[in-house]
């Protein structure tokens, strides 16, 4: 939901301050699994679609720990492409 997360910002944080406009069921910045820190976006689920509605209207392109940030509705991520089958599958059948 949050995206243009400065590095600073936590999830504690970012639950924070979505929660002035709603309530917030969980806040989660999105962490780079090897190195640990922010990838720059995050996650904030509320408790009703009205309540998320507000909070998107009221942190996007607003400051947070000094950065401007996006808040939108996410997204669902797009399934990977199908392989692709040029020839014989594997188990012998065209």
């Amino acid at each position: 939901m949050g995206n243009g997360l400065s590095k600073r910002t936590t999830s504690e944080g970012l639950r924070e301050a979505f929660s002035k406009f709603g309530q917030v069921v969980h806040a989660r910045v999105v962490t780079d699994r090897v190195s640990g820190y922010s990838k720059g976006f995050g996650f904030v689920r509320y408790a009703t679609l009205e309540d998320a509605a507000e909070g998107i209207k009221g942190m996007d392109g607003k400051f947070l720990d000094g950065w401007v940030i996006f808040a939108e509705y996410a997204r669902p991520r797009s399934p990977p492409p199908p392989p692709q089958t040029n020839g014989p599958s594997p188990s012998g059948f065209p």
